[in-house]
């Protein structure tokens, strides 16, 4: 099979990995799914695909963006048992993809270490079209004012400019996307737990960390455990809404679990 490349140059293979996961945190989920697309100098192609076990239960949220349930990988072999030919397949290619920079070598790169499999980055050309999707396409007012209004946006950073067409953009995108027209609706949509986002809901539906040393565990579980690190979360610049839920969780073990208050 060949795939002509209309502009990259390739003097050596270059792999285009995606994976697959059980969530988003590289230190503590675990792949389920491998795929690398291996281009070759003057456009042959080789494909390397495998399910993989992860050894833990994949979560409902996963499952739900990526379509790969506990049933599918039952019988798939863990990382271990692939490792060292997935990097055989991968010796002496550049490296590419979507995001694979932050997100799918650095899980790639945790799963070899746990498999006590050496994998090397370094001397390798990598790509991530997503950096260059950020670089050249900025998603900034001006773009969306550009997007959804139809018109450049001259009064970019004046303030009272960004404030008006940042409300026409909003109205803009509630007719686009058929969005709840009604604030409180909308904000429902949009914030999943608190406004800044230090929380969300896990695949149970209960309210766990966002961010920090206890990404993905759940609130009312560090409320009986590092009680500490809530109270130094209290004196710090989080939003309210925030702060309410970790008062909360201190204050008993079930109400950390509530919904933060509106309004």
């Amino acid at each position: 099979m060949t795939v002509p490349l209309q502009h990259l140059t390739l003097t050596r293979p270059l792999a285009a990995i995606d994976l697959e996961s059980t969530g988003v945190d590289v230190a503590r989920d675990r792949i389920v799914e491998v795929a690398v697309v291996k281009f070759f100098p003057g456009g042959p192609i080789e494909v390397y695909r495998r399910l993989v076990n992860p050894g833990v239960p994949i979560p409902a949220a996963a499952t739900s963006v990526h379509g790969v349930a506990d049933a599918d990988v039952a019988a798939a072999p863990a990382f271990p048992s692939i490792a060292l030919e997935l990097r055989r397949f991968l010796g002496g290619c550049d490296l590419a993809g979507f995001g694979v920079a932050s997100f799918d070598l650095p899980l790639l790169a945790a799963e070899f270490a746990r498999a006590g499999v050496r994998f090397a980055v370094a001397g390798r050309g990598v790509l991530d079209a997503l950096d260059l999707y950020r670089r050249f396409e900025p998603r900034d007012l001006a773009h969306a004012v550009r997007l959804y209004l139809g018109r450049d946006h001259d009064g970019a950073h004046a303030a009272l400019a960004d404030a008006l067409a940042a409300v026409e953009v909003l109205d803009r995108q509630v007719g686009r996307y058929g969005l709840p027209a009604g604030v409180e609706g909308l904000h429902a949509a949009l914030v999943e737990v608190d406004v800044g986002r230090r929380f969300r809901r896990d695949a149970g539906g209960h309210v766990a960390f966002g961010f920090g040393k206890h990404l993905g565990r759940r609130l009312a579980d560090v409320a009986r455990t590092d009680a500490g690190y809530l109270r130094w979360m209290l004196g710090q610049s989080f939003l309210d809404d925030a702060q309410a839920l970790v008062r909360r969780a201190l204050a008993g073990p079930t109400v950390g679990e509530a919904a933060p208050p509106q309004g």
